[in-house]
């Protein structure tokens, strides 16, 4: 973790307009081409829910602004931030949070994300570990071909962490979308990052060989 300093004056004063803002988060919601992606998903015998969170958390890890997180009036940057993503439990009919460790390499990051959601299964949890913030929320709504999405958060003390959400994919004419939600605190991800993330996850769906490559 390092600490980030602005150098450019004027990314300084939208730093500092955003934090103090009552309610700093902005959220986009938009369709997303999702054919490739459940077609190749489909030929590799994979489960959907490990495999898109990776395709977010790595599109999210390669944008530097959704790593950064906010410190009183600093900013920090993390070498990786890690997934936290919703999943159904056999025990309850509400959802289990499943935290996997971030890892560039898909097979690593699929085969314990596997592990751990058989876990929560029978052992969910629904807390976060104190004092760390060095998470994607995650959501998954499948029942819905969502059009807007809120989180429930807290304001106070700031939480900089950004909410990803998917829901039901649908197929309009030839293609097959799903819904992507991403919220972010403004001060840190402006909407030149909130379109790098969607231009990214999209070649990501369409290339989903893409994923099998790491840096």
């Amino acid at each position: 973790m390092k600490t980030i300093t602005f150098t450019d004056p004027h990314r300084q004063k939208h730093f500092e307009f955003f934090l103090h803002m009552d309610q700093p988060h902005f959220n986009i919601c938009g369709n997303v081409e999702v054919g490739p992606f459940l077609e190749w998903v489909k030929q590799k015998g994979l489960v959907f829910t490990p495999t898109i969170a990776y395709a977010l958390a790595r599109t999210a890890n390669e944008i530097a602004a959704f790593r950064y997180r906010i410190r009183g009036q600093e900013v920090v940057e993390y070498e990786t931030v890690q997934p936290s993503f919703t999943v159904k439990t056999e025990i309850s009919e509400v959802f289990s949070f499943c935290t996997v460790a971030y890892h560039p390499d898909f097979d690593i990051f699929y085969q314990s994300a596997r592990a751990k959601m058989d876990r929560m299964k029978t052992n969910p949890s629904f807390e976060d570990e104190p004092g760390r913030d060095d998470y994607l929320f995650m959501s998954a709504f499948p029942w819905v071909s969502f059009t807007s999405f809120q989180h429930a958060m807290h304001y106070s003390p700031i939480d900089a962490v950004p909410r990803i959400a998917w829901g039901k994919y649908f197929r309009l004419g030839d293609s097959m979308l799903i819904p992507i939600s991403v919220q972010a605190h403004h001060a840190v991800v402006d909407g030149v990052h909130m379109g790098q993330f969607f231009e990214r996850l999209q070649t990501f769906f369409t290339f989903p060989d893409k994923l099998m490559k790491h840096r």
